[in-house]
């Protein structure tokens, strides 16, 4: 991927990575970047699902991706960065 998913701007939105729990099911919840809009939020959901091997959509701005994923997703983040 030659295009910058995250920007380096201090002043951008960071995202913030939170576990929930949705009828028995784990959920990793991305939010903090609607500002990102929705065709950035889906190809950064669509390069997370791939790299994780996971299911995963964009809603209400936040990226939703299924399971307990907030360690490795955070770590891809930070090589984003």
């Amino acid at each position: 991927m030659t295009e910058k998913l995250f920007s380096n701007n201090p002043q951008s939105p960071k995202p913030k990575v939170r576990l929930e729990n949705r009828k028995g099911k784990k959920v990793t919840l991305i939010s903090g970047l609607q500002t990102y809009g929705e065709p950035r939020l889906k190809l950064i959901a669509s390069e997370l699902k791939t790299f994780l091997g996971a299911g995963g959509t964009v809603k209400n701005g936040a990226i939703e991706i299924q399971g307990d994923k907030v360690d490795l997703i955070k770590k891809w983040i930070d090589k984003q960065t």
